[in-house]
């Protein structure tokens, strides 16, 4: 619990500071501009992208084939700006893991391994990963949110507290979804070719 703990704190040095899980997209497209159209997003996007995260979590959390669960993550992810970031967080939080907690564990996943799938790694219990994979896909564009748009941390908080997080976790333990987000694949794509100053990578 600890280390699932301490990969869901902000402060984490995995780099996941510097995405937005397609927040800054969406606030610049005027499609989240207040607290009830960031309800709807994080909403949409924990049901969406936070389940097929916290799905692998769990798979990869229950000792499968981590070759085999990369591949299927990248089959499940069709927007290559989608599949960059998680692989770019998945870097992050794999090297700031081998300080902390060094296993030959760790060393066997794929390269460049998606996020997920080093969370899962860490965390060994399947609902603890997933818990902690579906809280990251809402928590990191909440806090974009509070500093793209200046709403109020507490109501932003306040949001996220009242998503069905652990619902979510629960769900991702039984199956690896096969869902889609066309939207945050549409928006991903459309804010990596976006021209002009960005405060996110993703």
């Amino acid at each position: 619990m600890l280390t699932a703990l301490i990969l869901a704190d902000s402060r984490f040095p995995g780099g996941g500071h510097v995405h937005s899980g397609g927040l800054e997209e969406a606030a610049a497209r005027g499609l989240v501009h207040d607290e009830p159209s960031l309800r709807a997003f994080l909403h949409g996007r924990l049901l969406g992208a936070g389940l097929l995260a916290a799905g692998f979590a769990a798979a990869a959390a229950r000792g499968e084939d981590l070759d085999v669960l990369d591949a299927e993550l990248d089959a499940r992810t069709p927007s290559p700006a989608q599949r960059a970031a998680s692989r770019a967080q998945g870097r992050g939080m794999l090297r700031a893991a081998r300080r902390a907690w060094p296993s030959a564990r760790l060393e066997a996943l794929p390269r460049d391994p998606h996020q997920p799938l080093v969370i899962g790694v860490l965390v060994d219990d399947a609902f603890e990963a997933a818990l902690t994979c579906a809280y990251l896909a809402v928590s990191g564009p909440a806090s974009a949110a509070v500093r793209l748009l200046g709403l109020d941390p507490f109501g932003v908080n306040a949001i996220v507290a009242s998503l069905a997080v652990e619902d979510v976790a629960s769900r991702a333990c039984k199956e690896l979804p096969a869902l889609g987000s066309p939207a945050l694949d549409l928006l991903a794509e459309a804010h990596v070719r976006r021209e002009g100053v960005r405060l996110f990578g993703s």
